[in-house]
């Protein structure tokens, strides 16, 4: 099957020019658009307080996106929590690390992070196990995450503080493209919330993550490009490695 049109579940890159997607698309004649599958809303302060968590209370947070950063400092603000300068962060990656400098002076003797994946940031965390952690995190999260603290004896509680929507995809003409691409589970359930009755046909389907590509599974869809891969680590790789081998077959 010719690849021609690419659907990115995700907004368009702020530098489009520097875009492994724009270098993809120029080296095979693709053309790839980018649409927003779901979109973030902050649980309402008044709500957040019904879960009787008190920030000051604990002397370290774990920052997963940077989601997860924006609304954590919302609800401080709003609560008008002063979060003390001994605060630690542990980020999941070096670039949730630097965002931190939106909200706080940077101070890398207390911030610490990953390489990009959890298993990478658990084993930081372990080397402050005395510390009490707050995990901010959506409404759907997942469950791996909490689970890999609780089965390394993590002292933790779970804060949720910001909930992930299906956007509106109604001027969105599915059937236009090849292939569509996601990068969450709730990305894969926006599709279907938007069209209940889609069929993917021909249509290709790349996931990004194993619980986004068992949530594609679990709603009937074949996946054709999987990331990451020790051969392709990043989506667009991975593409690319699926259109040359589409090629060598014809």
């Amino acid at each position: 099957m010719k690849i021609k049109n690419i659907l990115v579940s995700q907004p368009a890159p702020a530098d489009l020019a520097k875009s492994p997607y724009t270098k993809l698309a120029a080296k095979y004649k693709l053309d790839v658009d980018y649409h927003k599958f779901i979109k973030i809303e902050g649980i309402p302060t008044k709500d957040f307080r019904q879960s009787r968590i008190n920030l000051l209370d604990y002397t370290a947070v774990i920052f997963t996106s940077r989601q997860a950063v924006d609304h954590y400092f919302r609800i401080a603000k709003d609560m008008r929590a002063e979060i003390p300068d001994d605060m630690k962060y542990f980020c999941i990656s070096e670039s949730t690390a630097f965002y931190l400098q939106k909200y706080i002076q940077f101070r890398k003797r207390k911030i610490f992070h990953g390489k990009l994946v959890f298993k990478d940031l658990l084993d930081v965390i372990k080397k402050h196990k005395d510390e009490k952690y707050l995990l901010p995190c959506s409404e759907i999260h997942k469950a791996d995450i909490p689970d890999s603290l609780t089965q390394n004896k993590i002292n933790f509680d779970k804060a949720v503080i910001y909930r992930t929507l299906a956007s509106d995809l109604s001027k969105v003409d599915m059937h236009k493209y090849n292939m569509l691409v996601f990068f969450s589970p709730s990305g894969v359930k926006s599709l279907y919330k938007n069209f209940p009755d889609y069929e993917q046909g021909e249509t290709l389907i790349a996931t990004f993550g194993t619980t986004t590509a068992k949530a594609a599974e679990g709603l009937g869809l074949k996946i054709n490009v999987l990331a990451p891969t020790k051969k392709s680590p990043s989506m667009t790789m991975a593409i690319e490695e699926f259109v040359k081998a589409e090629k060598k077959r014809k």
